[in-house]
């Protein structure tokens, strides 16, 4: 991996575009678990430049990033001062590996929900859809 290299603010937002198309079946999936307020109500951004890095997922309002780490990161050092730099910023930061997410995304949801705090009133912290509503294009109604 190396030293991150720095880059240009557009070539920046071409690279956080690109690596979002590039993303993992087990990023892909906890995505879908984060995105559009869906965990707990927090606001998720994926692939966020910070200083030379790009974030996998990133709730400002937590203050938390989230890494999903492949087998490539067994073995790297960079990681850890990676996140050491993440963490001088004022962030924590949750490391799940790909199969983590692919065989128990809820628990790792949970875990992340609590990390941000818990649950927010109002807000369904694992939706689920129904049917009726995958067809529909709707989200499934609030919990009373």
């Amino acid at each position: 991996m190396g030293s991150p290299t720095r880059l240009t603010p557009a070539a920046t937002l071409a690279r956080a575009r690109e690596l979002r198309r590039q993303d993992t079946i087990a990023e892909a999936r906890l995505w879908n678990a984060l995105r559009a307020h869906r965990l707990g109500g927090g606001e998720w951004k994926r692939r966020v430049p910070w200083g030379p890095y790009f974030l996998d997922f990133l709730c400002r309002d937590a203050a938390l990033v989230v890494e999903v780490d492949g087998g490539r990161h067994s073995e790297q050092v960079d990681d850890a001062r990676r996140t050491a730099v993440i963490e001088r910023s004022g962030l924590r930061v949750l490391r799940f590996w790909n199969t983590d997410v692919l065989t128990n995304r809820d628990g790792v949801c949970c875990t992340i929900l609590e990390a941000c705090g818990g649950e927010r009133p109002g807000f369904d912290p694992l939706p689920t859809l129904s049917l009726s509503s995958l067809r529909s294009g709707e989200r499934r109604p609030p919990r009373p």
